[in-house]
């Protein structure tokens, strides 16, 4: 009772991305479940999504590990490229899918001496990760000299709402994905994600990837062309309930009197914001908050039913509202959400 509670939807999660590979017209799905699969628990969304995903996607070494240790037979595609040895050996041992994005991460599988599989990660107009046209063919003769198993070449569109902008990404993709396929004819082809997805079929290739359409929420500029909707609810339980006695109310002065107060356990120290939290009065504690009304001592209360207008509130993005909040919570899973 002392954690707050998030109430995650399995069956929703699976629905959503139902919905998603059918508006890419059947197109493979590379489900994305980095940082915990977006606070909502990586293992148990994996597992949900078991058979309806073709692969998986992570962020880091450790977070490929923990879904083969959970039992997870797919592909799981890492992010981000290895920093040292023995990410290469753990990745190798795991059998996960190392992203190769630079002529230093090359360099460093192939100290290792290990054999893997990668995608090439190629850097179409966002600057943060991939090859450029320039070094490109060499890093594909020095992966194929060294008998690495490339299976896979992808980017990222960086302003996937912004159509003129993806038109010119999409065509460095297909210039730099065709010089992989050369050598390496059946890799993968993937460069949108949800926006991207929902920003034109020609972007699809051989696989999509989607991350925060698969929780109910979608990246600003796009209607919710898919039909999804959000999986998690977040719930906090009362700790104190009393009458205002003047002053203040949490770190805040009273701006105006107030009746029956009572207090919940959850802060800022679980991810939420210090300064807002719909229903909350003055600022928020580390632990624990004050709300307007009375409270049932012992009880759980829904504190945030959707983290849009958690996000809007906030000044922040449904992406960072799920990690902060998601993450620290217990968590209890059900296959749908009561309205």
């Amino acid at each position: 009772m002392q954690n707050t509670l998030a109430v995650v939807a399995l069956g929703t999660i699976r629905n959503n991305a139902k919905k998603i590979i059918e508006y890419a017209g059947g197109t493979p799905l590379y489900a994305v479940v980095k940082d915990d699969a977006y606070g909502h628990g990586a293992a148990h969304v994996a597992a949900a999504l078991s058979g309806v995903a073709s692969a998986f996607a992570v962020s880091t070494v450790d977070e490929g590990v923990a879904l083969r240790l959970y039992g997870n037979s797919e592909e799981i595609l890492v992010f981000t490229p290895p920093l040292d040895r023995e990410e290469v050996f753990r990745a190798a041992a795991y059998n996960l899918t190392l992203s190769i994005t630079s002529p230093a991460s090359l360099s460093l599988i192939l100290k290792s001496g290990e054999q893997v599989k990668a995608h090439i990660a190629l850097d179409t107009g966002m600057n943060r990760y991939g090859f450029r046209e320039n070094t490109l063919a060499r890093a594909i003769v020095r992966c194929k000299n060294a008998g690495i198993d490339v299976t896979g070449v992808y980017s990222h569109f960086y302003c996937p709402e912004d159509r003129s902008e993806t038109k010119i990404q999409r065509l460095r993709f297909a210039a730099g994905a065709g010089l992989v396929r050369e050598t390496y004819p059946d890799a993968v082809r993937h460069i949108a994600a949800t926006g991207g997805i929902l920003s034109g079929c020609e972007n699809y290739f051989d696989a999509v990837r989607a991350g925060i359409g698969l929780y109910g929420y979608l990246p600003r500029g796009f209607d919710n062309a898919f039909g999804v909707k959000p999986a998690m609810r977040l719930y906090a339980t009362v700790c104190h309930n009393g009458k205002f006695s003047g002053g203040g109310v949490g770190y805040q002065k009273a701006d105006r009197a107030f009746g029956n107060l009572h207090t919940l356990r959850m802060g800022y120290g679980d991810g939420c914001f210090r300064s807002e939290l719909q229903g909350a009065v003055g600022r928020l504690c580390m632990d624990a908050h004050v709300r307007e009304g009375k409270g049932v001592f012992g009880r759980r209360k829904l504190i945030v039913k959707n983290a849009t207008d958690y996000a809007q509130m906030t000044g922040t993005t449904e992406y960072e509202a799920l990690l902060r909040m998601g993450r620290s919570a217990e968590k209890r899973y059900v296959p749908i959400l009561e309205r």
